[in-house]
């Protein structure tokens, strides 16, 4: 199998590839070309100009906003199998946010002249990419939603039962759900726009409450705790 068939095969499992049939992800994978970036390296900030999209093979990288008062708020993580930079490359406009790579990341790239070309030859990529951004303005909505609206420890709460749902297989001989978030605290305060601290102190009253029992570096998540923490249920 060559490296394009590879990357095509790879692309069926992700939210925008996944509905394109088999010759579609090929001419696509063929328009692709390999990038790769250092941890804190910046790969775009926000008012550049937005001439390609990303879909990452290997790696992670922070999808952020500066505040006027200098404060940064990351709004997403984009991690394996997952496209990033595609609304300026689509409108034409300046990129509407930062993006940074938070571990050494490799990813393919296609560029906008590729994309025009793809878009006017198969409808059904466009109907696709045009679900794919209903459900990322749906996701900012959420988001927005639980920061205005939602304790850190709801909001804590939330963000880790969406991972352990991803990992529901995976339950421990406890009925807990292992969960290892892959980056730091401070990211996951970032994405949930609180401070360090704030996060550490929600991670132990979810502790306290038996919704977590925190291993190292490993969570082993009581999803039906973290439900009723949610305000799921």
């Amino acid at each position: 199998m060559s490296e394009t068939e590879k990357l095509a095969a790879g692309m069926a499992g992700t939210d925008v590839f996944g509905e394109l049939d088999d010759a579609t992800r090929m001419l696509i994978a063929q328009e692709m070309r390999p990038v790769t970036f250092t941890n804190g390296q910046s790969i775009f900030s926000r008012g550049d100009p937005g001439r390609e999209l990303y879909y990452i093979v290997e790696g992670r990288v922070r999808l952020s906003i500066l505040s006027v008062e200098g404060r940064e708020l990351a709004f997403a993580h984009a991690s394996e199998g997952t496209v990033f930079g595609e609304i300026a490359m689509l409108d034409g406009k300046a990129r509407t946010a930062d993006a940074t790579a938070v571990a050494k990341t490799k990813a393919m790239s296609l560029g906008q002249a590729a994309m025009d070309r793809l878009l006017e030859s198969n409808p059904e990529f466009a109907k696709t990419l045009l679900r794919f951004l209903c459900a990322r303005l749906r996701e900012a909505d959420l988001q927005l939603e639980g920061v205005a609206l939602h304790r850190i420890e709801v909001r804590l709460a939330r963000f880790l039962l969406g991972i352990s749902q991803q990992r529901s297989d995976d339950v421990d001989a406890d009925g807990l759900v292992p969960v290892s978030l892959g980056i730091s605290q401070g990211e996951v305060a970032l994405l949930l726009g609180a401070s360090r601290p704030k996060v550490n102190a929600a991670l132990t009253l979810l502790e306290d409450q038996g919704a977590i029992v925190r291993e190292g570096n490993m969570i082993r998540c009581d999803c039906e705790e973290l439900r009723a923490v949610a305000e799921l249920e």
